[in-house]
C-alpha cells in the first residue's frame, strides 16, 4: 500500500475546504518599505558583531539552487538574489561604519506588521545546563528521546501546492486499511507510549528537561566528565501551551509576575501536581547530539549570543537579517542587528521573536524575564520586488 496515497487521503481529510491566503493564512505578514535613517537607533548598534552570524547564514544560502524562493511564502524573492548580496558581505574585520554601508548598499528595510499591527511581543532564550548520564540509573531516571522511528512529517505543499506548512503524525494499520493520525502528545509520551524509542541520554531532573524542550537545545555535564552538546532534532507536532497562563488561571501565579523563573519555581515547589502542569504542553521535542561549537538553531548554524532570533519560519525567512527596536529584561533600550536562524513552537506571528541570550546563568535570568514590546524590520535584498498582497 502507497503511503502517499494514504498522506494525500489523510491531508484531504483535514484540509477539504481550506483555502491558504497568499500572505500565509489566518496570521498575514505585512511590509512597508522603509528608508535606514527610519530605523531607530541604526547608527548606534555595532553592526560588524552582526557579519559574523550573517555569515554563517550566508554559507547556506550559497548552497541553494538560484532559483529556489527563499522562503516565508515567496515575498522574499528567490535564492540568487541572497547569494548576490551574500558574494558582497565584507570580512567580519570590517568597521561598524564598513558593515553598516554594506547593509544599506545591498538591502531594503522593511517595517513588519500582522494581523494585530506593527507591535509585537519580544521573549528570551538560553541554552540551559543539565546533568546526565548515558544509562539509566540512580538518580538518571528522564530520557531525552530521539526522533522515533515511527514520526512522519509532511510537507503539504507536496500534495496541493496552494497549501503551506506541513503536518506531523505517524501511521495506523486498521484491518483493511491505513491513516496518517496526530503523534502521541507530552502525556502519552511521558505515559511510556514511545518507551522502546531511542534515548540519546538520561538526566537527572524532570524540570530540567521540560524547560530545555522549550528552550531546543543545551548542554549536558555527563557523569562520566564529558560535556554534550545536544539540539532540537523534531517536534511531535502537537500545540505549544504556555503552562504559566495555565497557572495564572489557576491562581497560582499573578499575571504580573510569570516568568521562567516563577513557573521553575512553582514546579519545584509542587512536585506532586507538576508532572499534570507540564503535561498540560502537549508539545514534546526530540534531540540528537551536535558538534557544532554551540547551540545549533533551526537553520542548521550555531547561534550568536546576542544576535541570533528565532522567528516564525513561516513569516520569516530563516537568514534574513532583522533590525529589532525592543527594550532588554531591565528596561533598556534594545536596538540592534539580528539574523533569523532559529524558531520555536511558541514563536508565532510576524512580529513575534526570541532573543537568544547563550548559555550561564546570567542568560537564563535575563531569557526568563524578557516580555517586551516592540517592532521588528526586515532587511531584503534591493532586487527583491515585494508584491503588492504583502505591501502595508
Amino acid at each position: 500500500m502507497r503511503l502517499s496515497f494514504l498522506f494525500s487521503l489523510a491531508i484531504a481529510l483535514l484540509f477539504s475546504g481550506c483555502v491558504v491566503a497568499p500572505k500565509g493564512g489566518p496570521e498575514p505578514v505585512y511590509l512597508q518599505a522603509k528608508d535606514f535613517k527610519d530605523l531607530p537607533g541604526w547608527n548606534n548598534d555595532a553592526a560588524k558583531e552582526a557579519l559574523g552570524p550573517f555569515g554563517k547564514s550566508c554559507a547556506k544560502a550559497l548552497t541553494k539552487k538560484p532559483d529556489a524562493d527563499f522562503g516565508a511564502g515567496g515575498y522574499a524573492g528567490q535564492a540568487a538574489a541572497w547569494q548576490d548580496a551574500c558574494r558582497a558581505l565584507p570580512p567580519d574585520t570590517a568597521s561598524d561604519a564598513d558593515a553598516r554601508k554594506y547593509f544599506e548598499d545591498n538591502f531594503t528595510p522593511y517595517e513588519l506588521s500582522g494581523k494585530d499591527g506593527s507591535e509585537g511581543l519580544f521573549t528570551g532564550y538560553y541554552e540551559p545546563l543539565l546533568h546526565g548520564s548515558s544509562t539509566q540509573h540512580a538518580s538518571y531516571l528522564i530520557p531525552l528521546y530521539a526522533r522515533p522511528t515511527d514520526m512522519v512529517s509532511v510537507d503539504l505543499s507536496d500534495f496541493k501546492p496552494d497549501l503551506k506548512g506541513s503536518i506531523t503524525g505517524r501511521v495506523t494499520q486498521g484491518k483493511d486499511s491505513a491513516k496518517l493520525v496526530p503523534y502521541y502528545t507530552r502525556a502519552e509520551i511521558e505515559n511510556g507510549a514511545i518507551a522502546t524509542s531511542d534515548k540519546i541520554v538520561w538526566v537527572d531532573n524532570a524540570v530540567d528537561a521540560f524547560f530545555l524542550h522549550i528552550q531546543g537545545s543545551g548542554v549536558v555535564q555527563m557523569d562520566d566528565g564529558r560535556t554534550l552538546q545536544v539540539g532540537y532534532a523534531a517536534q511531535n507536532g502537537q500545540p505549544y501551551v504556555a503552562i504559566g497562563r495555565e497557572l495564572v488561571k489557576r491562581g497560582e501565579l499573578q499575571k504580573p509576575d510569570v516568568s521562567m523563573q516563577a513557573i521553575r519555581k512553582w514546579l519545584d515547589a509542587h512536585p506532586a501536581e507538576a508532572p499534570a502542569v507540564m503535561d498540560l504542553n502537549a508539545s514534546y521535542v526530540f534531540f540528537r547530539v551536535l558538534t557544532a561549537d554551540g547551540a545549533l538553531g533551526a537553520e542548521g548554524v550555531a547561534l550568536t549570543p546576542g544576535r541570533s532570533l528565532a522567528v516564525d519560519n513561516h513569516k520569516i525567512p530563516y537568514g534574513a537579517p532583522l533590525w529589532l527596536d525592543t527594550q532588554d529584561p531591565d528596561g533598556k533600550s534594545l536596538q540592534r542587528l539580528m539574523v533569523a536562524q532559529d524558531t520555536g513552537g511558541a514563536i508565532t506571528g510576524a512580529v513575534r521573536g526570541d532573543f537568544f541570550w547563550g548559555p550561564g546563568p546570567d542568560a537564563a535570568d535575563k531569557a526568563g524575564r524578557m516580555q517586551s514590546r516592540g517592532h521588528a524590520f526586515i532587511l531584503l535584498p534591493k532586487s527583491v520586488r515585494v508584491p503588492e498582497t504583502y505591501k502595508h
